[in-house]
């Protein structure tokens, strides 16, 4: 079960206007500004739920999933993510989450991917049968038998990417967060990403996250939306029922609906 509840974050961005002269006055005196990315968010995940967690950028997706994930401390409220506080059991938390950056890799980049899989063997100390069993579910499943064979920079990036999901999985997560998973894929390689995450979801009853700005990878593995803006929850519920409340027909697309959302609300 994941809770927030009452979350907030801030950062303390450096500004400074353009020019040479403004650029040789901070550093001297550097002026900040404080930026609110959360304010007030809370929502409850069940157990085994698949959530789309959707909104612009800049919106607050990825400092939540930072913040679940036990990356970045909020400045207040409570976050309790199967009984553990994230930032304060970093070690015993991260045994049961998974997490996907679209943008950044965790696999070792000159190195066959079959070994940064074996170093996350034993940074998670994963038993030996456990990881046997988990290698043969993921790289049947995904379609990954020989490429593990080869240097991650080798790969593509429909590859790398299945790779990626399959290394946060190894340690058989009790949540898997998704950030971005599908960018920059091509239509193969999203629908073999998406049809292993709704197995993984089926088959391991993982709870899985997902945080993107592609529509399509939204209807076709979740049923529950939540939209965040501008550091903000402003709709929680399942899918079909915001478009019929919001629209009247279900028939809308979901890109449609998030339009009429982006409008409504002024983000």
């Amino acid at each position: 079960m994941i809770e927030m509840d009452g979350i907030t974050k801030s950062f303390k961005i450096a500004k400074r206007k353009a020019g040479l002269g403004q650029a040789m006055k901070a550093m001297f005196k550097r002026e900040y500004e404080v930026v609110k990315a959360l304010k007030n968010v809370s929502f409850k995940i069940r157990d085994g739920e698949m959530v789309g967690y959707i909104g612009p950028n800049g919106a607050g997706k990825s400092t939540t999933i930072k913040i679940m994930s036990g990356i970045l401390n909020p400045d207040s409220g409570r976050c309790i993510i199967n009984g553990r506080i994230p930032w304060k059991n970093r070690i015993e938390h991260v045994r049961d989450i998974g997490v996907v950056f679209g943008q950044r890799s965790q696999l070792w980049w000159d190195v066959p991917v079959g070994d940064s899989f074996e170093l996350i063997k034993d940074i998670y100390r994963i038993e030996d049968k456990q990881y046997k069993d988990n290698m043969y579910m993921l790289t049947d499943m995904m379609d990954i038998e020989e490429i593990i064979k080869v240097p991650t920079r080798q790969l593509s990036l429909g590859q790398r990417m299945r790779c990626e999901i399959a290394a946060s999985l190894l340690h058989s997560p009790k949540i898997l967060f998704l950030d971005e998973p599908t960018i920059g894929l091509d239509a193969v390689s999203k629908i073999a990403v998406r049809d292993f995450i709704k197995k993984i979801n089926a088959e391991k009853k993982t709870t899985v996250i997902l945080t993107t700005h592609d529509t399509q990878d939204i209807e076709a593995l979740t049923k529950r939306i939540i939209l965040i803006g501008k550091g903000r929850v402003l709709l929680d519920g399942k899918l079909d029922e915001l478009k019929k409340r919001i629209s009247g027909d279900e028939r809308l697309t979901l890109d449609q609906i998030v339009f009429k959302l982006y409008k409504e609300y002024e983000i």
